[in-house]
């Protein structure tokens, strides 16, 4: 606790907001205290089947709820994991089409096709907005008249785990994180974006993760939040061992639904968490949120929605930090008429590697006249695992394809060890495994 105002003082210097600063001495709070986090198998049960909508009983669409809706992409990520520096979302993804420009001209074919204003907004990160919103520039009609084209996260200082006190880098960036994507319900409250949505007759928000470019608007989904008055609803895949790290849907023991991330597992429970006949369902971070819904649970919880802690283990110049961060898929077990809808795999398509990336430029995927990016018919479901010393960043990644992009169209595995170069007239069918006779990248 004694290190608490110096935290205070370090947010109040950067001009963060008071709302912000107590959900980080909350946080503060929780972990000083011993808190971490953690579900154990006490607190989560498997889901029940009926508790999960399946995609295929969905009803005929009704054109007029789009013009109830908007949508939000999460675009904060720098992808430092592929060794980025700027926005993932400026990446090409097709046709050196960038996920940035995917995502625009899929909305401005939405809004002609429909006549409808079908608002684009961007939550991004400081540091993300600027890039991004250059980049977009160049869609002069993209934002809609009265409402931001972007809105920007808060962030939380890192938290030294020695001593807690605040992390103190040369870089004062280093010393600051985005405090996860549940801190969107601030975020919106806060910048007065949930209130403009509401003035303007808005009543629902699609929400998905910027580089997941299966996550489009599907009026049939929105069509079965109007008809059964639902308030807030997550999008689910089935689990498979390429998925078990991920968040899984589950139940409370009250019965009701939640989401529990791999960080809030107790680390002896880890096998039970990733076993996919015991937790089916994992979190595609598509969510459909009922904004007058949203609006009553933040003045119920006087702006603060009590979403659980996730203590993010993190290491900075080699110093061991935390990471205060939520989810905001947490926020199902928050309202009271929440679903999980069972969705087709084609509508999670994440970008988090550069083999997933390797994925999307090859010949399996193209992208449609409505600029979505599809799976080929007939292409194989391909499992990549590429030499991450070799392929993990972008420039290893340009490079092993700068002779052109393989085919991938007939591959169902493909396994490098090693680096080797593609060739644009390559073509790999079935299960390939390559052990490289050179030195690695």
């Amino acid at each position: 606790m004694e290190h608490l105002n110096s935290f205070v003082s370090m947010m109040e210097t950067e001009g963060i907001n008071k709302k912000t600063i107590q959900i980080f001495s909350h946080y503060y709070n929780q972990c000083i205290n011993g808190e971490t986090g953690k579900l154990s198998r006490e607190q989560v049960r498997a889901p029940e089947q009926s508790q999960v909508l399946e995609y295929e009983s969905l009803s005929q669409t009704n054109p007029d709820n789009l013009k109830k809706l908007a949508i939000i992409k999460l675009n904060g990520g720098l992808g430092t994991s592929m060794g980025l520096s700027k926005a993932k979302s400026l990446l090409p993804v097709k046709n050196n089409e960038t996920f940035l420009d995917i995502i625009a001209k899929q909305t401005i074919k939405l809004r002609k096709l429909y006549h409808i204003e079908l608002p684009l907004i961007f939550m991004n990160s400081f540091n993300t907005s600027e890039d991004t919103c250059d980049f977009l520039k160049k869609y002069p009609d993209l934002a809609i008249s009265g409402l931001p084209l972007d809105f920007l996260q808060n962030m939380f200082p890192k938290v030294r785990k020695v001593d807690m006190k605040p992390l103190k880098c040369f870089h004062k960036s280093q010393n600051w994180n985005p405090p996860g994507h549940g801190d969107i319900y601030n975020a919106l409250s806060d910048t007065g974006l949930l209130q403009k949505l509401l003035d303007r007759g808005f009543e629902y928000i699609f929400v998905s993760n910027s580089d997941n470019l299966g996550a489009i608007v599907d009026p049939a989904i929105l069509n079965r939040l109007f008809d059964e008055k639902i308030d807030f609803a997550m999008e689910v895949c089935r689990r498979t061992d390429m998925d078990k790290k991920g968040g899984h849907l589950a139940k409370t023991p009250t019965g009701g639904l939640m989401l529990r991330e791999i960080a809030q597992c107790p680390e002896d429970e880890i096998d039970e968490f990733q076993n996919i006949n015991i937790f089916k369902y994992f979190n595609t971070n598509n969510l459909w949120i009922n904004l007058e819904a949203l609006h009553k649970k933040l003045v119920l919880y006087d702006g603060v929605l009590p979403l659980p802690l996730i203590l993010n283990k993190k290491e900075v110049e080699k110093t061991p930090v935390y990471q205060f961060e939520t989810a905001m898929g947490s926020a199902i077990s928050i309202f009271d008429n929440s679903k999980a809808i069972f969705v087709p795999r084609n509508r999670f398509l994440p970008v988090k590697k550069c083999q997933d990336l390797l994925l999307l430029w090859s010949d399996g995927y193209e992208l449609n006249k409505d600029f979505v990016l599809e799976k080929k018919e007939g292409s194989r479901d391909t499992v990549l695992e590429l030499d991450n010393d070799c392929y993990g960043n972008i420039d290893q990644l340009k490079k092993a394809c700068e002779n052109g992009v393989p085919s991938l169209y007939d591959c169902e595995e493909l396994k490098i060890d090693g680096f080797i170069k593609f060739k644009k007239d390559e073509v790999f069918t079935g299960k390939v495994f390559i052990k490289a006779t050179e030195n690695k990248f």
